[in-house]
């Protein structure tokens, strides 16, 4: 099999972190973790925590980012999972001219009423543009232009009720086989996590594997709900196309 190169769609605090240590437990594959942080920082302006320590260590600029993406691995690498934030991407002229056809592509969704519930916890500054999911909107659209096929899709919840049946259906998808190591891995810090793993990956680290699903009912604040329900829309839609 030639390497393959996955570029797997998300927004935070959607277990994206999760869903990586399940592709990177596989032994014919390498990860790597939102490597468009540091040049998104740089161009936005947010004043996210660590945000000098981000921009040392992935760079302030996209295209040398690409590169890394379409580097050589080693032979024994069959798959290169790349976890991105969908809202990293700034420039849309750069996701449609440069990061479509050399990538299988699919998107990690969450309903925003528990994406916010979480984010707040780690940054209260919480805006609907920083949850993605309108950016996501945007490249689901380009892909499923370029490639004239809906992208999967699959949500947050449905991979903590049913993985094993889920991330089977991400990679009959993806065209890859599925693999029983998915879905449990060892506890800890990876040499592959970014930077900022320390202020945002405390519950991850903990994990084994991906825990059972709990609905969250703590009421979110006016601003927060305001927030959710901007998103909703753009929510439902990628909704539409789960396998």
């Amino acid at each position: 099999m030639n390497l393959v190169r996955i570029a797997m769609w998300s927004g935070p605090r959607n277990i994206s972190t999760a869903m990586m240590r399940a592709w990177e437990n596989r032994s014919d594959t390498v990860v790597i973790d939102e490597p468009f942080y540091g040049p998104f920082l740089k161009h936005s302006g947010e004043d996210h925590p660590m945000k000098e320590a981000v921009i040392k260590q992935q760079g302030k600029e996209y295209a040398p980012v690409l590169e890394k993406l379409l580097a050589p691995q080693a032979d024994s690498v069959r798959i290169y999972y790349q976890k991105h934030m969908a809202h990293h991407m700034l420039d849309m002229a750069f996701v449609k001219n440069h990061l479509i056809e050399p990538f299988r592509h699919a998107f990690l969704i969450r309903d925003p009423k528990d994406v916010v519930r979480s984010y707040v916890r780690k940054y209260p500054q919480i805006t609907a543009e920083a949850l993605g999911y309108g950016r996501q909107v945007k490249i689901f659209n380009r892909v499923q232009q370029y490639f004239k096929q809906n992208p999967p899709v699959i949500e947050s919840v449905d991979v903590l009720h049913q993985p094993k049946k889920t991330l089977e259906k991400l990679c009959a998808a993806l065209n890859v086989p599925f693999d029983d190591a998915m879905l449990n891995w060892p506890r800890g810090y990876r040499d592959s996590d970014g930077v900022w793993a320390t202020h945002w990956y405390n519950r991850v680290i903990e994990s084994t594997g991906f825990k059972p699903y709990k609905e969250k009912d703590t009421p979110l604040t006016e601003r927060e709900a305001e927030v959710a329900a901007a998103c909703q829309a753009d929510y439902a839609y990628l909704k539409k196309f789960k396998i």
